[in-house]
C-alpha cells in the first residue's frame, strides 16, 4: 500500500440469467494509509577476524526493522560532516589510522 491509496471501497457482485439480473453492492469501507516510522535501526560491522587492522577490508550495515516510505541513509563519520556513503552499506576497503 501507498499513501495515495487511502480512499473509500466497495464491491459490486451481479448474477446473469435468461430471466433476469441481479446485482447487489457492498457497503462502503474506508481505508486509511498512514506512514510507519523507522523502527529497530541497528548498525553492524564485518570484518575478515572479528577485528580490524590497520590495511584491512571493513563493511558496516545499516538495517531498518520496520517503517515505510522511501528510506535514505547517510554515513558520517563523528566529527565530520561530508557523507562517506549513501547506502545501506558503507565500504572501508583499507583501514587507516583515521578510520
Amino acid at each position: 500500500l501507498q499513501l495515495h491509496h487511502s480512499s473509500c471501497y466497495s464491491c459490486r457482485g451481479q448474477v446473469n440469467s435468461w430471466w433476469s439480473v441481479k446485482s447487489w453492492e457492498s457497503v462502503l469501507v474506508t481505508v486509511t494509509v498512514h506512514r510507519v516510522l523507522p523502527l529497530g535501526v541497528s548498525l553492524w560491522a564485518q570484518s575478515p577476524r572479528g577485528q580490524v587492522a590497520l590495511g584491512e577490508h571493513l563493511v558496516l550495515s545499516c538495517t531498518v526493522a520496520a517503517g515505510t516510505g522511501p528510506l535514505s541513509f547517510s554515513w558520517h563519520q563523528e566529527g565530520l560532516w561530508a557523507p562517506l556513503g549513501t547506502g545501506p552499506h558503507l565500504e572501508l576497503q583499507h583501514i587507516g589510522d583515521n578510520d
